[in-house]
């Protein structure tokens, strides 16, 4: 299926209102499925409509669509049903244009990259980037196709995204923030999305579609895009790397409706870590290892939730009624940023991002365009 959520899941009124953390007009056809499900957000955040704007929930990535013939592979360790413990943030209702930007006392640091919805049409998104604190604004890309899902290395000095390359077919790249080249690391294999460089450096893990078996996996290959291949047992979309690059989490509708697992990079120990309803996909693990951050819900009630790494003590972050989507934790563990649109809910073009600590204090919007901005992740 699709995890696309946008405007997530991973991107957007289609499958879900999504407006991101998983697409042609083409890749429609692929999706109709699973697209009656999510609606707007999932077909926005995944096919590539002419001239639609990506829903809340174009951040998920594709959400992965099993054949129905599909049997599972058993999980190789039991599944955890973590107890909600939700602490639901006490404000529940933001005054619009009432969000404050950062400050220098929020000591904010790095840069993050999104996805720039800079012409109001989905199949020409971009991507831009910011430092942090609000500073350093710039567009990176600016070619007539639709460029999604990216990501910063881990050591600040290139960015990878996936970009449409021709029917059924998104392609991933490498950008360097210093000379604003981009390299293409695939050729042809599918939808290729969601990338992300390993702590070492060394591979990118990423989800890969197949338009003619409807199924979502996650892909390994090293980081000059050579000796790709499947992770065994990894059906699913939206991947991210554990802190000591062991380890892949990752969402997926293996059990029946989207959770999610963590898995080795061999395809073994496999495991169920979440009991949320209706995850959505893109998610994120903290630099030490401790916990991870997702979003789940409704289309235009999404939230972010904050649990422990084994999916334990799960809590709301997000206040209540933004609609909050795709995070990412700031490379000291202190910050998570998001898409929401506390200040023009309901507006297609109305997503912003937004800085939150992860004791769920000091809520900051950091964009304010008048389009949409989604799928931010965070670097050095």
């Amino acid at each position: 299926m699709n995890p696309s959520n946008k405007k997530e899941d991973v991107v957007a009124r289609s499958g879900a209102k999504r407006r991101d953390e998983a697409i042609s007009s083409q890749w429609r056809g692929l999706l109709r499925a699973t697209a009656l499900a999510m609606t707007r957000l999932l077909i926005s955040g995944c096919n590539l409509p002419a001239a639609s704007t990506p829903t809340a929930d174009l951040f998920a990535t594709l959400q992965a669509s099993t054949p129905s013939n599909f049997t599972p592979p058993p999980a190789t360790e039991s599944i955890a049903t973590p107890q909600f413990n939700f602490a639901t943030p006490t404000f529940t209702t933001l005054p619009q244009n009432a969000i404050p930007s950062p400050s220098p006392a929020d000591q904010l640091t790095g840069k993050i990259v999104f996805t720039c919805q800079v012409d109001k049409v989905q199949s020409s998104d971009q991507i831009c980037i910011i430092n942090a604190d609000g500073s350093g604004f710039r567009q990176l890309t600016s070619d007539n196709a639709r460029h999604f899902y990216p990501s910063l290395s881990p050591d600040g000095q290139s960015m990878l995204y996936s970009a449409f390359r021709e029917k059924n077919v998104y392609e991933i790249y490498e950008l360097s923030l210093t000379t604003g080249n981009a390299n293409r690391l695939t050729d042809r294999l599918g939808v290729s999305n969601a990338p992300e460089v390993s702590p070492n450096g060394e591979s990118i893990v990423f989800m890969r579609g197949n338009p003619n078996t409807q199924q979502n996996q996650i892909w390994i290959m090293d980081r000059n895009g050579k000796n790709s291949a499947n992770i065994p047992q990894a059906l699913g979309w939206d991947p991210t790397w554990s802190p000591d690059g062991k380890t892949i989490l990752f969402a997926s509708d293996r059990d029946g409706g989207a959770q999610l697992f963590t898995i080795s990079l061999k395809g073994s120990a496999i495991k169920r870590i979440t009991n949320l309803p209706s995850i959505r996909g893109r998610s994120d693990w903290s630099p030490d290892g401790t916990f991870i951050v997702t979003y789940s819900g409704e289309p235009w009630n999404r939230e972010v939730y904050i649990m422990s790494a084994d999916g334990s003590n799960v809590r709301q972050l997000t206040p209540t009624g933004g609609n909050s989507q795709g995070p990412s934790i700031s490379p000291d563990g202190q910050w998570v940023v998001f898409t929401a649109y506390f200040d023009h809910y309901g507006d297609d073009h109305g997503c912003e991002i937004y800085l939150i600590r992860t004791n769920g204090t000091d809520l900051r919007r950091l964009t304010n365009n008048s389009y949409c901005d989604y799928q931010p992740r965070w670097g050095p």
